[in-house]
């Protein structure tokens, strides 16, 4: 059965729409982090979200209203640990991270337990997306592409050469703020799509893939929001016809591609 088939389903169309504009999203903002060196850090705001999403739902808040505050808040102390402190990126990364995985398992514990929801948002669920997460994945998909696009010169000049764009009268130091906030509203987004457990290779196996292919860097831009926005499609209906988590198949697509990638690379 062909994509076509499947758009028959309100409920499929919904997970379609979603996943293919927050795939499209880390894609682009997926490349700067794995050329910046800072693919771990969308690791670390996932583990961020899990503490979160958790409050959240322990005052029955809509977690998303919640954790994109939250996550944001902690992507700037992140910035400030590694500047106030003298300590490497990593390790501020891992401190904030244990912190928020501790928090949120007190609070599901205070909860009794980890319910359905916090289950869910651990290894994602696109098929059960509603339409007010639609709504505001998209647009908030569309505001952070909106910010990459209006400053891609300016990312573009510090990922390749920090110094120069510094001398050129780049602030880099505010550059990295905002790559750090937009990747903070990122991690939230991709939480529905492949879950925290996961929502760092939706941002780091597109963009590898791509660079194993590319001898641009736009090249390299359109290919990782290609082959990101195909695995998420292509992921989506094998987990709804074979009845298989969808955030695990989307990743595991991702995987193939990457295989994919190195092979073609091998043979170039």
């Amino acid at each position: 059965m062909s994509i076509l088939y499947y758009l028959n389903y309100s409920f499929i169309q919904r997970a379609y729409l979603a996943g293919s504009f927050v795939a499209a999203l880390c894609a682009m903002l997926g490349l700067f982090l794995v050329l910046r060196r800072l693919s771990l850090i969308g690791d670390g705001l996932s583990h961020v979200s899990f503490g979160a999403i958790a409050l959240g739902l322990f005052f029955g808040v809509y977690p998303f209203y919640v954790a994109v505050p939250s996550v944001l808040i902690a992507s700037y102390f992140i910035l400030k640990l590694t500047e106030k402190a003298k300590m490497y990126g990593d390790a501020a990364i891992g401190i904030v991270s244990a912190l928020s995985i501790a928090g949120g398992v007190i609070l599901a514990s205070l909860s009794r337990g980890f319910n359905v929801d916090l289950f869910s948002y651990l290894f994602g669920n696109i098929l059960v997306i509603s339409d007010q997460e639609v709504y505001l994945s998209i647009g908030l998909s569309l505001s952070v592409l909106l910010v990459i696009l209006l400053l891609y010169g300016d990312l573009f000049s510090a990922t390749f050469d920090e110094e120069y764009a510094r001398v050129s009268g780049i602030k880099t130091a505010r550059l990295h703020l905002v790559l750090t906030s937009l990747t903070a509203v990122t991690v939230v987004l991709a939480i529905k799509v492949v879950g925290i457990m996961l929502v760092s290779a939706l941002l780091i196996l597109p963009a590898v893939s791509a660079l194993q292919m590319a001898r641009s860097f736009r090249t390299a831009m359109l290919i990782a929001v290609a082959s990101s926005v195909i695995s998420v499609l292509v992921g989506i209906t094998l987990s709804f016809s074979l009845n298989l988590p969808a955030g695990a198949t989307i990743v595991m697509i991702n995987g193939v591609i990457f295989l994919a990638a190195l092979i073609f690379k091998r043979l170039r």
